[in-house]
């Protein structure tokens, strides 16, 4: 059996259902990778789901598991987004 392979890589958008990242490597649609976020220090497992056909580095992933592996504070109830949000 084979070690698994660590490579470093950025988050451009996060979701609790996953993210936008830019890998160091060049990875597939339908790959299984493991998320290690430094910050947090939180691990999930996620599957690879886009892969930009320009930029073959920038990818979407799903986590299994929607959380919030990524540290980020919830808005508040009386947060408002904008005006479009205001007008439903």
């Amino acid at each position: 059996m084979s070690e698994p392979l660590t490579y470093e890589g950025e988050t451009i958008v996060v979701s609790l259902h996953g993210a936008l990242i830019l890998s160091a490597v060049v990875l597939r649609v339908g790959m299984k990778i493991g998320i290690h976020v430094l910050l947090t220090d939180k691990r999930a497992i996620a599957d690879v789901v886009y892969v930009d056909p320009e930029q073959p580095r920038h990818c979407g992933i799903n986590l299994e598991k929607p959380e919030n592996i990524w540290g980020l504070c919830s808005p508040s109830d009386h947060w408002h987004g904008g005006d479009a949000e205001r007008a439903l």
